[in-house]
């Protein structure tokens, strides 16, 4: 196990569609690509979307392929969880996918202002203990961020199976007057009709806790 992740983070290193900032980086100048990604990776000015905490890319490669006028952007620390989506990517030769492994925390070092269209947080780890509050991605410290990096008018996008998380999350955009565009804490079960990728793309997570009968919660808004 420890070899195959090894071969993979090496592989990572080495694909065209990853990139990684450290620490230093983000501390200093940022990403190279910071305020470039049209110009210099992309070659278009179709919009920008991340995936954050992506994992393997589930949902950052189901997207690109059902919106290829758009580009999208995984982002997680594990280079051999990226490695998946990365190589579907290359395989299908897909020009509007890339990858940084970097922490979110530093995510405003990987964009310029306002040069991201829309965010997804697809089953991110709840933080359930109220002294790790602050690492949760959707608390004001990282919306702060977000929003830095994010047009105006941009959305965020959240699913999880974690409806505390949910609610904490209904709790912040309260709090802060945020505009909700949809909402349900049972996506399977609501009637509403929404767009078919909610359901039809399905992250690793996803696939697990449904298959367990947790209900699958769902945020649209903008902030």
């Amino acid at each position: 196990m420890a070899k195959r992740k090894l071969k993979k983070f090496a592989e990572v290193s080495s694909f065209d569609n990853c990139f990684f900032l450290s620490f230093e980086q983000a501390r200093e100048d940022g990403l190279p690509l910071k305020g470039k990604w049209h110009k210099e990776y992309f070659k278009n000015d179709n919009p920008i979307v991340l995936e954050l905490g992506c994992g393997k890319g589930e949902y950052t490669v189901g997207l690109a392929k059902r919106y290829p006028n758009k580009n999208f952007i995984g982002v997680d620390i594990k280079g051999n969880r990226i490695w998946t989506g990365a190589k579907t990517a290359i395989e299908n030769k897909m020009n509007n996918v890339a990858f940084i492994r970097t922490r979110i925390d530093f995510i405003d070092a990987c964009f310029a202002d306002n040069e991201v269209d829309e965010i997804w947080i697809t089953f991110p780890d709840p933080q359930p203990q109220k002294t790790r509050t602050r690492n949760r991605l959707t608390n004001m410290m990282f919306i702060t961020r977000y929003q830095k990096i994010l047009k105006k008018g941009g959305c965020i996008n959240l699913k999880t199976d974690n409806e505390p998380f949910y609610d904490y999350t209904r709790e912040v955009i309260e709090e802060n007057k945020f505009e909700v565009l949809d909402s349900t804490n049972d996506l399977y079960g609501d009637t509403k009709e929404r767009d078919e990728v909610l359901t039809s793309i399905k992250t690793y997570y996803e696939k697990l806790f449904s298959d367990k009968g947790f209900k699958i919660c769902y945020l649209k808004y903008r902030v």
